[in-house]
């Protein structure tokens, strides 16, 4: 059934319809951190950074869930992170910024910086899942429903969306497949600033693609 909304939508007003969905997945971390639940593989024990200057994505959803993972970097105990999951069916990105801090014994802070879609070719994705803490910017979606199950926006199911994964081939380890979910047919994103746990995609193609290291945290991309 197509929604009958138009039009644009800030994502920072957007993104809190949200929160009451992300904050109950927190309600599982104890059996996460038992290992009741079982991931495909653990995500790192440090978030990431990304930033892109526009992202216009195809058969987009998102819902809550949790993704398991290290609880630092000093040690192999794992735990469970509530994120919003926000997916794309096919999704091109320019000017996309991804870093990460580490601290190295003896040299101190080092950033690892990468850069791709800065030239004339996006990057190009397939199946994109964005496992989410935090994100910033404007977005408009064209054809938007707000208030589905999450397991209803699998394009397999009629939805909008791409599979709804259950941790086969991608961070997730629990998605609440009947708790609040949104899709539409078009997101375009600008300005997008977000701090993540996990990137997971059938396919991505960089373009003009760059990594460096650097001393400090004054690469970072915000």
């Amino acid at each position: 059934m197509e929604s009958v909304a138009r039009g644009g939508t800030r994502w920072k007003r957007f993104a809190l319809v949200m929160v009451p969905g992300v904050a109950a997945t927190a309600a599982i971390g104890i059996g996460l951190a038992q290992g009741a639940l079982a991931a495909s593989f653990a995500v790192s024990g440090q978030e990431f950074k990304v930033k892109a200057g526009h992202l216009e994505g195809w058969g987009f959803a998102q819902y809550g869930g949790v993704d398991v993972g290290y609880k630092d970097m000093e040690g192999d105990g794992v735990t469970g992170r509530a994120v919003a999951i926000s997916s794309f069916r096919d999704a091109e990105i320019r000017n996309m910024c991804q870093s990460v801090v580490t601290d190295v014994p003896i040299l101190g802070k080092i950033t690892m910086r990468l850069t791709a879609g800065t030239g004339e070719d996006p990057v190009v994705a397939e199946n994109l899942y964005l496992d989410i803490a935090q994100l910033d910017g404007d977005a408009v979606f064209e054809d938007i429903d707000i208030g589905v199950a999450a397991r209803d926006t699998d394009r397999a199911r009629g939805g909008k969306g791409p599979a709804v994964t259950d941790g086969k081939g991608s961070a997730k380890s629990k998605v609440f497949e009947n708790g609040f979910a949104q899709q539409a047919r078009k997101a375009t994103l600008t300005d997008v600033e977000q701090v993540a746990w996990a990137t997971t995609a059938g396919s991505f193609k960089l373009s003009d693609m760059s990594l460096r290291l650097h001393r400090g945290t004054e690469k970072e991309c915000f």
